[in-house]
């Protein structure tokens, strides 16, 4: 894989690059991912997990308000954890949403129609709008990535809700184990604690961090608290668990997706730089697109790169195949990119010269490949309010 004149090693099975975070090679040339499914395929004993998770459950259901907590977006694996949580365990939860402000209409009607079929209670909560647009431009600038307000709410709002009405139980969707290095299957059961959330959720930067980043005096930990992960010691106090469905029944997202549609009517939906194929993918935030851009310029590939490694490994394409995908899709420039410099008040060439100031070696950034991609058919429909 050449880029910039440059090199970039690959794994030899699934074609994942060098510069994908937590990435590295054994001595035959497959990335740990790779590995780490075989393990998944060929060394864990689900039969065995699936009965720690039903002696989890047993520890929590019933006992509390709720048995357990599912934070929800309305995405195909928070929707699947949910269904399974209800439907194969029986259990009550409080599904928690933290809104952060960009879910698209269709994962709106999937939202509704799931919690519906589901019968299910739902607590949803947006953050105020400056301080969520004052958070992305910091980020992007210090960290080259727009989500820290996205990637530590959605992690952080969840276990504080959990404090607050004592619902000790917390169940998540995929392990990172399935798709990065941060975790592996052979270690067990992948908690989802402070411990992960420093790891990699708040890109090495907590809520108290970015009140002194801001430099905004108008902005205090008051409207940071939302970011902020509870005290471990706290959480330990209502012996709380927090973990991922996926480190007790095997992982699928293209079965999932399908059993979710077949069962509640979830649907998929178009997203920027992806094939249709693949319209089960990260369809909840408008800003999919800008992401997986952001990637692309940093560190080389993009969302299609990411789901046709996950294909390879279960044998569902070729690497042929798959390359011609990443040479379609991968690098496109978004039209949703229009809107989002609108919302940060920025010009387009501000926010390239942030994005290649975080270009990971040895890519080497060429804009002179950049094609511009089409709108969502939903952007017409997203708002553009007019704010100081």
């Amino acid at each position: 894989m050449i880029h910039g004149g440059f090199l970039m090693k690959q794994c030899d099975r699934c074609l994942v690059p060098e510069t994908k975070e937590s990435i590295f090679y054994d001595e035959c040339g497959i990335c740990n991912v790779c590995r780490q499914h075989e393990v998944k395929k060929e060394k864990i004993d689900w039969k065995q997990r699936r009965k720690e998770l039903d002696d989890l459950i047993s520890q929590y259901k019933g006992k509390y308000d709720y048995d357990c907590i599912v934070p929800f977006s309305g995405g195909k694996d928070s929707t699947f954890t949910l269904y399974y949580l209800v439907r194969d365990c029986g259990l009550s939860p409080l599904v928690v949403s933290f809104d952060h402000w960009f879910y698209r209409p269709k994962v709106n009607e999937n939202r509704i129609r799931t919690l519906k079929k589901l019968n299910v209670d739902y607590m949803q909560f947006k953050p105020k709008w400056h301080v969520v647009r004052k958070l992305m431009l910091e980020a992007l600038r210090r960290k080259g990535d727009f989500c820290w307000h996205c990637h530590t709410g959605v992690f952080a709002y969840p276990m504080q809700i959990a404090l607050k009405f004592n619902i000790p139980l917390i169940f998540w969707g995929e392990p990172n184990a399935e798709y990065a290095g941060h975790y592996d299957y052979e270690s067990g059961i992948e908690e989802v604690d402070d411990v992960r959330f420093n790891r990699y959720i708040n890109l090495g930067i907590n809520a108290e961090d970015m009140v002194g980043m801001l430099e905004d005096p108008s902005i205090t930990m008051r409207d940071l608290k939302p970011y902020q992960y509870p005290d471990p010691k706290q959480l330990r106090a209502i012996n709380y668990r927090s973990v991922c469905l996926g480190s007790y029944i095997p992982w699928d997202v293209k079965k999932q997706a399908k059993l979710i549609s077949d069962e509640l009517g979830w649907k998929g939906d178009s997203v920027e730089g992806i094939p249709p194929e693949y319209s089960y993918e990260k369809i909840e935030c408008m800003f999919t697109g800008v992401r997986d851009y952001l990637k692309y310029i940093k560190r080389g590939f993009g969302r299609t790169m990411h789901l046709v490694n996950i294909d390879i490994r279960n044998g569902r394409i070729t690497k042929e195949k798959a390359r011609e995908l990443i040479e379609k899709y991968d690098g496109k420039r978004p039209a949703s990119l229009d809107v989002l410099l609108e919302y940060l008040g920025i010009s387009e060439e501000e926010f390239l010269q942030i994005a290649t100031e975080h270009v990971v070696s040895p890519h080497v950034y060429d804009p002179g490949k950049i094609k511009r991609g089409d709108p969502l058919w939903d952007q017409k429909l997203w708002d553009r309010t007019k704010v100081d």
